[in-house]
């Protein structure tokens, strides 16, 4: 159903409080992100009766209305350009950033905090990281067919180029992210990727270029910020200028030597012997749990511990077997929503936001669906549960039996993720493998959510907040 962007976003504003209330404004993939002055002015019931908004999430540092890929881009233009005449974007920037510190300080708890800021520093990255990952996936797949053999040389160059330099990024976005100078962090991180580590020994062996990789190039940045922060508050201006950022290369980069890259060496092999152990090994039941548990998770803001884990893993490996593993709870949270649709045939506005959410459940993005369908009506989200653990199980136990599928960047699910896939039993095996796991997480979530979603058939059933 076509939503005109200029009506919805009109819609919102006063819904908020008006220009005066909203202090900064941005958008993700799915959800309009507003800064707001005083949330206690917000008319809730009423935003989310709007036509097109899908759902309504808080998380202590900005109000978020879920309006759905493609749509909330749209809308977003439309809202900035109404805030303009109100005070323009300088006036946003600066009270937004203000209050989102505020909010943070009061409403975050650490881990909530502590992962947040984390994947600050890797969200910025994935674009980059799903760009190689399929120009690897074309060219593994032009060097399996033999095609091309001239060419394919230049792809792996290209593909590879932003992987062997990723510990610089990592540390140049610590330092953004907890207040140091971003060039000083990756400087710091650099140290990780240099050749030159070659000839250091550290605890009776050499070093390697890489060794650590991200965890190192995190750690390493995180101790510079921390030392430059130290030397700023101490040394006067003139000394600061060029004893500070001295220290903060000098000192956290010995200790990255001689400390922080073999310790993180040692704990990214053993994060990626224990992925491929635990998939040996117990790939059905761990498949089970990872794609049964990733909703609530993605609800509870902690499956954003997992990235730092699935950027390790690529580096490492080459690709993450976490990923395909979660991407199942997306697909039982289709199957989820399909049985919702055809069970409650005259309930046209859920039916209309199904219809209108669904390709995009398809594609990996499952927010419309979890905040408009499954969690407004409570039982179909455990069932969509079950259906991703269903499909969990599935791939999990062809890992066990040897065709073991993986991921090549993060970010993308669901269907858009085959072109990233990546195993050892070749592309066509891995493939059919995802394949299998994403058509068990329809079907059970579908079964199970229309016998045990406790919907009533015909009966309108008007969302409620999630």
């Amino acid at each position: 159903m076509h939503q005109d962007p200029r009506a919805t976003a009109t819609a919102i504003l006063p819904l908020v409080g008006g220009p005066a209330n909203v202090v900064s404004a941005a958008h993700c993939v799915t959800r309009l992100r507003l800064g707001l002055a005083d949330r206690s002015r917000v008319r809730e019931a009423a935003l989310r009766a709007l036509p097109g908004v899908l759902g309504i999430v808080e998380d202590g540092t900005s109000y978020q209305i879920v309006l759905g890929p493609g749509v909330v881009g749209r809308v977003a233009e439309e809202f900035d350009t109404l805030l303009a005449p109100a005070g323009g974007a300088a006036r946003l920037a600066a009270r937004g950033a203000e209050l989102r510190a505020a909010n943070r300080r009061r409403n975050a708890t650490p881990l909530k905090t502590g992962l947040r800021r984390i994947a600050e520093v890797f969200v910025p990255l994935i674009p980059a990281l799903i760009g190689c990952g399929i120009l690897a996936g074309v060219g593994g797949l032009l060097t399996n067919l033999g095609w091309l053999p001239g060419f394919t040389p230049a792809l792996t160059v290209l593909s590879s180029a932003f992987m062997a330099l990723i510990a610089v990024f990592v540390g140049h976005n610590t330092a953004k992210e907890f207040g140091g100078t971003p060039v000083l962090g990756g400087a710091v991180a650099a140290v990780v990727v240099y050749p030159g580590v070659a000839k250091v020994s550290a605890f009776g062996a050499a070093l390697a270029p890489g060794q650590g990789g991200v965890l190192g190039a995190l750690a390493a940045a995180l101790l510079g910020t921390y030392v430059e922060k130290w030397c700023r508050a101490r040394l006067p201006g003139t000394l600061d200028v060029l004893l500070t950022p001295t220290l903060t290369v000098l000192v956290p980069g010995l200790v990255t030597l001689y400390v922080l890259m073999y310790a993180a060496g040692a704990a990214a092999t053993a994060l990626g012997t224990a992925a491929s152990w635990l998939l040996a090994t117990t790939g059905a039941v761990a498949g089970l749990l990872l794609g049964g548990l990733f909703l609530p998770l993605v609800m509870l803001g902690l499956h954003q511990a997992l990235i730092p884990l699935h950027a390790t893993l690529i580096e490492q490996r080459g690709h993450t077997v976490l990923l395909p593993l979660l991407a199942m709870a997306g697909a039982g949270q289709v199957g989820a929503a399909a049985a919702v649709y055809v069970r409650l045939r005259h309930d046209t506005s859920l039916r209309t936001t199904i219809r209108s959410a669904l390709p995009a459940g398809l594609l990996g993005i499952g927010e419309p669906l979890i905040y408009g369908v499954s969690l407004p009506l409570g039982r179909p989200f455990l069932t969509a549960c079950v259906g991703g653990a269903a499909g969990g199980a599935f791939v999990g136990l062809f890992a066990m039996l040897g065709t073991e599928v993986g991921a090549t960047a993060i970010g993308p699910s669901g269907w858009a993720l085959f072109p990233l896939l990546a195993g050892g039993s070749g592309p066509a095996a891995t493939a059919a493998v995802y394949a299998g796991g994403l058509l068990t997480g329809y079907v059970v979530g579908f079964a199970a959510t229309y016998w045990f979603g406790r919907l009533e058939p015909d009966r309108p059933v008007a969302p409620g907040p999630p």
